[in-house]
């Protein structure tokens, strides 16, 4: 069966809410008779609908996002691009500006996410959000990454660390879609990941002393210079530009450092304020529970007690009641013997 059916089906699924895919994909796989085709495509269909995997809850955030705010993960593609570009130009000051200008980003998409996930019934813990952020700062690190946000399908989590491209194995819905053929694939990459446009199968062009044409004598690099002329000047018209110096790297490596060692101190400090609300969450329930323990023992002496005393009163009530029915049949005897009396006649 053809992608185009199944993602015709699998886009829809994987913008709904998130408690409400499983069902909806069954019902999908179901109804898959009315795309009029073959009994036997229609059967394949129906299996790959039901194969499709439920995303993460982290995925599904991001899905919301490409599905109802799509310019946000285009303004962090984009931004993706200036990065890479800044990267490679060695431009420190402009990675410094395009990091700062990428925490901004992510700040708001996150919150964005939190927003459509809560109106949509599934609210969004700080575990999960900050799946979200590695999610979409990978996005700004690999194109791959960042189509593979944008497809709305995506499964799980992402994460990048700056080195290596990000892996995108079994990331999306759809194996098929360029954003699902794993780390390092070419349709997943861009030029960023291989130099020029073409890759490495443009060769680099030889840099041409002015003045030499198709035939001249100083056309390749190892020919005599023309007559009258010093060996050194023909060797230096043909010297190439140089390449970026130690300085330029350094600063470009400090930048990123820069970056890297703000987002880890996001992360650290983002993790020891969920750290102290969890140690504060369990001192306060471990007091809790011990004052309901305290409780439940004072409880269970006064029930304790309370069953001592209920047996006590049976028993008395049970006596009382004897010596009450006792004290009822002698009062019937009196009674009858003050009327046997009476109706006697006197000798």
């Amino acid at each position: 069966m053809g992608s185009r059916e199944l993602a015709g089906i699998a886009g829809p699924l994987y913008a709904l809410p998130y408690g409400e895919f499983v069902a909806a994909r069954t019902a999908a796989a179901q109804d898959t008779s009315r795309l009029g085709v073959t009994p036997a495509a229609q059967r394949a269909l129906a299996a790959e609908v039901r194969a499709l995997p439920k995303p993460s809850l982290a995925a599904w955030a991001v899905n919301m996002l490409a599905a109802h705010h799509p310019e946000i993960l285009r303004d962090l593609a984009e931004l993706g691009d200036a990065m890479q570009a800044a990267q490679a130009a060695l431009d420190a000051a402009g990675l410094r500006r395009l990091a700062q200008e990428r925490r901004r980003l992510l700040s708001g998409a996150v919150a964005a996410a939190r927003v459509l996930a809560t109106e949509r019934g599934r609210s969004i813990s700080a575990a999960v959000a900050t799946e979200v952020e590695q999610t979409l700062r990978a996005a700004t690190a690999d194109p791959g990454a960042a189509a593979a946000v944008q497809s709305g399908c995506l499964l799980r989590a992402l994460s990048a660390d700056g080195v290596d491209v990000v892996d995108l194995a079994g990331a999306v819905a759809l194996p098929g879609s360029p954003a699902g053929q794993g780390p390092g694939s070419s349709a997943a990459r861009g030029p960023a990941d291989g130099g020029a446009a073409g890759g490495a199968s443009e060769p680099p062009r030889r840099v041409e002393p002015p003045g030499a044409g198709a035939g001249g004598a100083a056309s390749a690099a190892g020919d005599q210079p023309p007559a009258g002329q010093p060996r050194l000047r023909a060797v230096g018209r043909a010297r190439t530009a140089p390449s970026p110096s130690a300085v330029d790297r350094a600063h470009s490596g400090l930048a990123l450092a820069e970056e890297s060692a703000a987002v880890a101190n996001e992360d650290a400090r983002r993790a020891a304020a969920e750290l102290a609300a969890a140690a504060a969450e369990t001192t306060r329930l471990a007091d809790e529970a011990l004052d309901l323990r305290r409780r439940l023992d004072l409880a269970e002496a006064g029930l304790k007690e309370a069953r001592k005393r209920h047996q006590l009163a049976a028993a008395m009530a049970q006596q009382t009641a004897r010596a009450a029915e006792r004290q009822r049949r002698q009062e019937v005897l009196a009674r009858e013997r003050v009327l046997r009396l009476s109706n006697t006649p006197e000798a």
